[in-house]
């Protein structure tokens, strides 16, 4: 019986000596990428034994190679079926899958493949790196050591089995396979770059066991045999492990080390905490300070040791030490002054105190028309960048008219510095002026044509206000010529300012399909980081950057922590929240809702999309005369250029969940991901998870507003619940509910207390409101509770004002003219609360004074013009 049923495999496996030499010259054509012989072998092949799975799994293999994925694909399929056996059909099929990036289903292909052929090295090492990137790091020891006993001649095996472990958790066997391994060198070279790697490798695992002594002595004998060439890698970790040891040695090691870099605030730090000090948080700072002051000294160009002094020093000692600082940054025209010692100002006498010494320099400054320009001792420009750095003061204080008028004067005095067009164009847009602040940005960039800084930044800003086809028109100056469109091209450059940019943009204007088609290229460009490590898990071991490697991999573990992705997240799992709650929006933004010019720009999409599959179709058809190899890769297509399918998916939430799954463990701390994954939770009927978020988001911040408005939908949604909730989730929502908001008090004085507590706060007004609707209390009376936010008393900006707007648009209230008008009237140099007329007006204005401008200069690509010499970007300080 088992003959009979291993007969046929056998058969099907079965080639006579001419075709079993053409399948290995197949294998060889394969490697060699000669795709068009090689299909040509197998068909040779296959014209004798049609059912040989082997030989129609390469040949399905070279298919995909040259592009005809769909044929290649079943070819595969039909081998498997013929050959279960077989560890060559395993093998394709795994980096089949492997391009599609299916690694858990590629993985189980090669586990398959393993079974039939134990001990092939190319299936070995394939197994391990998807184990990497899977990090199912148990198995990979096993691989890696499987690997070694195959081959312990090889120096990578050795290294890849002590990460496997490193990885694993295992150190101290990390540590015996590198003592083993160091063992087997002989008449390694002085400097050998490998073996240099590899020592520092051997370094790090012993510090991180805490052998610090061991450490020490291999990094010391190291150094001495010259067998280490990365000197400062040497003095840092010299320095640290000495600190860990508690030497006395440790104090000159730092002091080395800052010699060596004077502007590395990392050896400051240490060199102080090897003193028992810790930089910013010691109550008594005097001692850091009289290091600080002797480093100064010692090095009278380094600016780091000033810097640290000011976060430190207080009072008349700060004041002191931020006079000939300031002085300093603006005699030589430091851009970047203001961010720098912007950090200071969350103390409130520093504030004065650095508003008070950047007013006397520019009193000392200003010229006097009846004496002498300048005197001898006062750098010409240093008027003009004291009057740079107030306007930045005065602008993030809120003092919009008074950073203008510092502003106007410094134009007046320099009008061919772009820097202060821009902080112009920053402060118009913190006033509530984005149509201004992109004229002024556009002002700027008029000033360089070839700085790609100011053209994406005049980009961003015309965004902001609404001109995204005049952004895109923009960003086109330094696109590819032959791209679809900008914005093709910088999707493809995984650009995420502009993905977010215009997403952002797309929302403001109620296009949310075209906004969550942007969000979700951000989610797709993170995802194509994490796809992007595959290679080096291979390309590391053999290069023996392990260090490198290691940081790498604990990066990409972290990689969806970066602020791009929460705000990409954050706002994709809204739109589908908002559409879930209402599916008209799905179907009111059918056609997109945009302006003629936008629906234009659309359909010139379309056509250079279909124009773009046109040509991948007249690529990827069957020729005889193409040998390129496309790869394994699965090219992306979009289907759904306008984003419809996105916004009309079938179940929202779950895609919204799925955003935001990462972001539980990678930002804990962000209290906007609770409140995010509390809405989606709710709403799935995921009442535990939903609570939980609540917890977690109050022990963050009690009296956030948005989490106030969320304490009460809860508390309405558990009185709704149709049934119980079944143990054990039921009784853990309740007890957690109730620790959140007692059933004793109810939801109206919650919401009555809360507003008393936060009268002078717009968001808590804001919310106080959201949450009054909520509970049923009439139009007119929640009308009135949002316009207490206009009182005098009530802290009220641009962006909570643009808020309660769209509040009052949501319940659809007949106040909205109203309240455009109160806070048209209370933000004097705010468009956003126009009347549709004016803006239609103050575009139109924008956009002719944008083409006039760039009429008056038909070279946007020129350099500056020749009066900019007086002011010298070079002696300033270098562009912002």
């Amino acid at each position: 019986m088992s003959k009979k049923t291993v007969a046929p495999k056998e058969s099907n496996r079965y080639l006579s000596s001419k075709e079993s030499s053409l399948f290995k010259e197949l294998l060889s054509l394969y490697e060699a990428k000669q795709l068009k012989k090689g299909l040509k072998a197998a068909d040779q092949i296959l014209k004798k034994y049609p059912e040989h799975g082997e030989t129609l799994c390469m040949k399905g293999l070279v298919l995909v190679h040259m592009g005809r994925r769909e044929e290649g694909i079943e070819l595969v399929r039909k081998g498997i079926r013929m050959d279960l056996t077989s560890h060559i059909v395993w093998h394709v099929f795994g980096l089949i899958q492997k391009g599609e990036k299916k690694y858990e289903d590629a993985l189980k292909s090669y586990t398959q493949a393993l079974r039939f052929d134990k001990e092939n090295m190319n299936l070995l090492r394939d197994v391990a790196q998807l184990q990497t990137q899977l990090r199912l790091y148990d198995g990979l020891v096993e691989t890696r050591y499987m690997l070694l006993r195959l081959r312990p001649t090889a120096r990578q095996n050795w290294i890849a089995l002590a990460v496997a472990y490193h990885l694993s958790g295992n150190l101290a066997e990390a540590m015996k396979v590198l003592v083993e391994y160091e063992k087997t060198l002989k008449n390694v070279p002085h400097y050998d770059v490998e073996h240099s790697e590899t020592l520092l490798y051997h370094v790090r695992v012993l510090e991180e066991l805490e052998q610090y002594p061991e450490a020490l002595a291999l990094l010391d004998v190291s150094a001495k045999d010259r067998a280490i060439v990365d000197k400062t890698a040497i003095m840092e970790i010299r320095a640290r492990l000495l600190s860990k040891l508690r030497s006395a040695e440790a104090e000159h090691a730092w002091k080395v080390l800052i010699e060596h870099n004077p502007e590395c605030y990392d050896y400051y730090k240490g060199y102080t905490s090897n003193q028992g000090l810790n930089l910013g948080l010691d109550e008594n700072p005097s001692e850091a300070l009289v290091i600080l002051r002797e480093f100064s000294t010692q090095l009278p160009k380094a600016n780091v040791p000033r810097r640290l002094s000011l976060l430190l020093a207080s009072n008349e000692e700060f004041e002191a030490l931020a006079q000939p600082y300031l002085l300093s940054g603006l005699k030589k025209g430091i851009p970047s002054l203001f961010v720098d010692v912007k950090s200071l100002y969350v103390d409130p006498a520093k504030l004065r105190s650095l508003q008070d010494i950047a007013e006397s320099i520019r009193k000392d400054t200003t010229p006097d028309p009846s004496s002498a320009p300048f005197s001898i001792s006062t750098e010409p420009t240093t008027y003009l960048w004291s009057l740079y750095f107030l306007a930045q003061h005065y602008s993030y204080l809120s003092e919009y008219s008074k950073a203008m008028e510092l502003l106007d004067l410094a134009i007046a005095h320099t009008p061919t510095l772009p820097e202060l067009y821009t902080c112009r164009a920053r402060t118009l847009k913190r006033a509530g002026d984005f149509f201004g602040a992109s004229r002024a940005m556009e002002d700027a960039r008029l000033l360089d044509g070839q700085d790609r800084f100011l053209n994406t930044k005049s980009a961003k800003y015309r965004m902001r206000a609404g001109l995204i086809d005049e952004a895109s028109a923009l960003l086109g100056l330094f696109t590819k010529k032959d791209a679809p469109s900008p914005g093709a091209d910088l999707e493809e450059m995984q650009s995420l300012f502009y993905l977010l940019e215009e997403g952002d943009a797309h929302q403001r204007a109620g296009r949310l399909n075209l906004a969550l088609k942007k969000y979700t290229a951000v989610q797709r460009v993170f995802d194509d980081y994490e796809d992007d490590q595959y290679d080096f898990h291979g390309y590391s071991l053999r290069k023996f950057t392990i260090n490198v490697y290691l940081n790498m991999l604990d990066w990409e573990d972290h990689l969806r922590s970066h602020p791009s992705y929460i705000k990409a997240a954050l706002a994709g799992s809204r739109i589908y929240v908002d559409v879930f709650d209402d599916p008209k929006l799905a179907s009111n933004n059918v056609d997109g809702g945009g302006t003629d010019a936008e629906k234009k720009a659309k359909k010139k999409a379309k056509k250079a999309q279909k124009e773009k599959e046109d040509a991948a179709k007249k690529a990827t058809a069957p020729t005889t005369s193409t040998n390129e190899d496309k790869g394994l890769d699965v090219p992306y297509k979009d289907d759904d250029p306008d984003g419809m399918k996105l916004l009309s998916a079938p179940e929202p939430l779950t895609l919204a969940a799925k955003l935001l799954q990462p972001l539980t463990t990678l930002a804990p701390n962000n209290i906007d991901v609770w409140i995010s994954i509390y809405d989606v939770a709710i709403r799935r009927g995921k009442h535990l998870q939903a609570v939980q978020a609540l917890a977690r988001a109050r022990a963050l911040n009690p009296e956030h507003p948005e989490l106030h408005v969320r304490i009460i939908h809860a508390k309405l949604s558990a009185s709704i619940i149709p049934e119980p909730i079944p143990s054990p989730s039921g009784p853990v929502f309740a007890e957690t509910l109730d620790k959140i908001l007692p059933e004793d008090i109810s939801l109206a004085t919650f919401n009555s207390q809360y507003l008393q507590n936060h009268s002078t706060s717009a968001k808590a007004v804001l919310a106080a409101a959201q949450a009054s609707r909520m509970l049923g209390t009439p139009l007119q009376e929640v009308e009135d509770l949002i316009f207490t936010a206009l009182h005098d008393e009530v802290l009220l900006d641009i962006k909570t004002a643009l808020e309660i707007s769209g509040f009052l648009k949501k319940i659809k209230s007949s106040r909205v003219d109203e309240l455009h008008k109160a806070l048209d009237a209370k933000f004097i140099m705010s468009t956003a609360f126009k009347t549709l007329e004016e803006l239609v007006k103050i575009r139109e204005a924008v956009l002719t004074t944008n083409a006039s401008s760039s009429n008056d200069r038909p070279d946007n690509d020129t350099t500056l013009v020749e009066n900019e010499t007086e002011l010298g970007r070079v002696e300033a300080g270098g562009s912002a």
